[in-house]
Parts: structure tokens; sequence; C-alpha cells
């Protein structure tokens, strides 16, 4: 019998184990598309975790992808950094060739002129790296959303857009980011505004969830989450000037 090991599943994941060379994790009402998408990316040349149906216990069976947390390896070299970004230009650029099913419900926090599926938390928390090999995983929240909305939340991540971190070093983390992304101009120009408001719908998540009682999110408001997103909302805000800056090509 295979050993089973329990696994940080992240804030919202549920319980997550490790079987073998397998992840088992709760099957949701939007694992078939979620899984069917994955299957999607990984024809489009994407290193997504292979999919597996269902165990005996209903859960969905994925490939467990070895290597370390990129969240564990930070600060990430600027090398790696643009490769983040170049993978998920790959990651939209084959999502932008799938159909949006009209049936998927929209993400916990709603992009405006939503046109394609994307993870909704590509950040370091949910990248592994092996080697060369960089994989995000935990997929569960993929939805329908856009590039601008998606890029904003990881350029945050990524560039260490952090209370108390070196504004000169989250400027070139920035740079070096949307230098992979292969951003254009006009995605340049609105960035910075744009990590504003999705660090403020990352805090009002979190609030909300918190005076009416939702799950996970209710309980991470006071447990270091709003704070921290609220903080993070401040330091974006007071340094605008300098992440338009590095952003100029």
């Amino acid at each position: 019998m295979e050993e089973t090991e329990a696994l940080d599943g992240g804030n919202t994941s549920g319980d997550v184990v490790r079987v073998g060379d397998t992840v088992r994790k709760p099957w949701l009402a939007t694992t078939p598309r979620v899984v069917a998408f994955m299957k999607s990316l990984r024809e489009g040349g994407i290193d997504v975790p292979g999919t597996h149906g269902r165990d005996e216990q209903g859960r969905l069976v994925l490939d467990f992808v070895p290597g370390t947390m990129a969240i564990d390896l930070a600060p990430l070299p600027l090398d790696v950094v643009r490769r983040v970004g170049s993978l998920i230009r790959s990651i939209h650029d084959v999502s932008a060739r799938l159909p949006v099913p009209a049936d998927w419900p929209e993400g916990l926090l709603p992009a405006r002129h939503a046109d394609l599926i994307c993870h909704n938390d590509l950040a370091t928390w949910n990248l592994v790296i092996d080697g060369d090999r960089l994989v995000f995983i935990d997929w569960d929240g993929a939805a329908p959303s856009s590039r601008p909305w998606d890029v904003a939340y990881a350029a945050i991540a990524f560039g260490h857009l952090f209370p108390g971190a070196d504004v000169r070093d989250s400027c070139d983390r920035l740079a070096a980011f949307a230098e992979g992304y292969d951003a254009d101009q006009a995605l340049r120009e609105q960035l910075p505004a744009l990590m504003v408001d999705r660090s403020v719908a990352m805090y009002e998540l979190l609030r909300t969830s918190h005076e009416i009682g939702r799950e996970p999110w209710a309980s991470m408001y006071p447990d270091f989450h709003g704070d921290h997103w609220l903080n993070t909302t401040q330091f974006i805000q007071r340094h605008q000037a300098d992440w338009s800056r590095v952003l100029q090509r």
C-alpha cells in the first residue's frame, strides 16, 4: 500500500495528500471544467500537472510535481523572474485560443471584460521549481478573467511588491517580469494602477468574507492576510511613480 503524506494545500484548497507519485485533492463542482482546461494547456505545450480522473474516494488525482516551492527560494534570480513572465505569457496565449464556456462561473475576483480562462492565483506559493523546470500548480480557481487582471496579480507576487521590500529591488523584479511577459505599451501603462486595484480586490474579498462568515477567507482575514493585503495596497500606491518609470520601454 502506498504511503499517504499530507501536503500543504494552501489556504483554500481543502485536504490535499500525496499518494506515491500522485496528489489527491477534493473534487469540486468546477473540477471537470478545470481538468479539461489543464488538458488543453498540456496539448498546447504548457507544463502543468497531468490529471488522472477520480480515485475510489472520489478525489481528483493529479501527478505529483517534484521540486521546491518558489516562495521557499525567494528572492528568485532575475533570470528566473523573466522566465516566469514568459511562462505566464505562454499560458495566456494558449488559453486565448480556447473557447470560454458560457456556463463557467466567474471567479472570486471577476475581471472586467473577461475573455479567456486564467489561473487567477499565479504566485510564488503556486509555482514549483525543479532545476530549469517551472510548473504552476493548484488550478482549482481557474475561471474566466483577462490578461491584465491575471498579470497584475502575478506582477505583485513575482515583483515582490510587498511591505518591507527594497523598492529598487522590486523595480528590478517588476521590470524583469514585464520583459519576460513581453508586455506591450498599453499593458505597461495600465499595470501600476491595475496592481492597486488587484490588491484592493484581495483585501475586500477577505474583509467582506470576514463580515459575513464566508470561509475560508473569513478566518484568513484576521490571520495575517487582511493586514498583508491592506499594507500591500498602500505600498503599491505609495510607489506608483517608481513602477511607472521602470515599466517604460
